[in-house]
């Protein structure tokens, strides 16, 4: 008996793994639900980015928007009339390959060109609004563009009604089109100057980025001038000065914040703000 109280115990256990039914099936994590910023690398979930409008939480970074969103998050629901819908580029140069990269981002983007125009109402304020789409050739202005808004002007002029212009993500004139695109720089600054004579509002609002032909034209040109945090505004790229100057350039330049601070725009105003501010605006200058 004693024999057997003191005898050893085993100072290990054996744990067999519990094997899973031959039936049952791996869960998979769907693909797409979650996107990196481009500014602080956190992983975010896309739908909470699109609860806070398209704005990273952590960093306050702005991704770039698609012109069917923007007027969306900046119209009443259901009050956007498009205007000039079938407008698109006969291809005046016959440039290699044009049509076919045309017809590549029309299928993509589901446009006809980068701009869309229209009325609308903001938060009750009837507005004629032009949005100008960067995944489409990176809103480089051609002469759709450049009708498109000259008309929206035109219509804007005629009703005695304000106008709005978002410039998601202008570039440079389209070298695709040649003179043709040029020439709308100066066509669409003489509907903005007819527009103001008229003594009707104007508001443009640059974001990520505004550069080039749309900078050096009509989105200069409005009576406020708005941006979006972060925003790249100029007319030549910083690396391009960079490397004809020879020099290093100031911290943060072009970027809505430096041209602020140089008096250029008028003020910086987050995206989830944006219909508020666009609101006051439209009532102060109506009175």
């Amino acid at each position: 008996m004693f024999k057997d109280l003191f005898r050893s115990k085993p100072k290990y256990v054996t744990v067999r793994p519990h094997r899973q039914p031959e039936t049952s099936e791996k869960k998979e994590i769907p693909g797409g639900l979650w996107i990196k910023c481009d500014k602080c690398n956190n992983i975010l979930y896309k739908k909470d980015l699109e609860k806070s409008f398209s704005v990273c939480p952590k960093c306050g970074f702005h991704f770039v928007i698609t012109a069917k969103k923007r007027i969306q998050q900046l119209t009443d629901e259901g009050s956007f009339k498009e205007m000039d819908a079938d407008l698109k580029t006969s291809d005046p140069l016959e440039f290699p390959q044009y049509l076919e990269k045309l017809e590549k981002y029309q299928e993509e983007t589901e446009m006809k060109d980068a701009i869309v125009t229209g009325k609308a109402t903001i938060a009750g304020r009837k507005t004629v609004i032009a949005v100008i789409d960067f995944n489409f050739m990176r809103g480089s202005m051609n002469t759709v563009v450049g009708e498109k808004i000259v008309r929206a002007f035109e219509v804007a002029i005629k009703e005695k009604l304000p106008v709005v212009v978002i410039s998601g993500g202008g570039g440079g004139a389209r070298m695709q089109e040649g003179v043709f695109s040029l020439m709308q720089m100066a066509r669409t600054c003489q509907a903005a100057d007819k527009h103001s004579k008229a003594g009707l509002l104007y508001i443009a609002v640059l974001t990520q980025a505004t550069m080039g032909g749309v900078y050096a034209s009509f989105a200069s040109q409005a009576d406020i001038i708005l941006a979006e945090p972060g925003a790249l505004i100029g007319f030549a790229g910083p690396r391009i000065i960079e490397q004809t100057m020879k020099q290093s350039l100031p911290a943060g330049f072009q970027t809505a914040e430096y041209v602020h601070n140089h008096g250029h725009i008028d003020h910086i105003v987050a995206r989830p703000f944006l219909k508020e501010t666009l609101t006051h605006l439209i009532d102060w200058h109506a009175r």
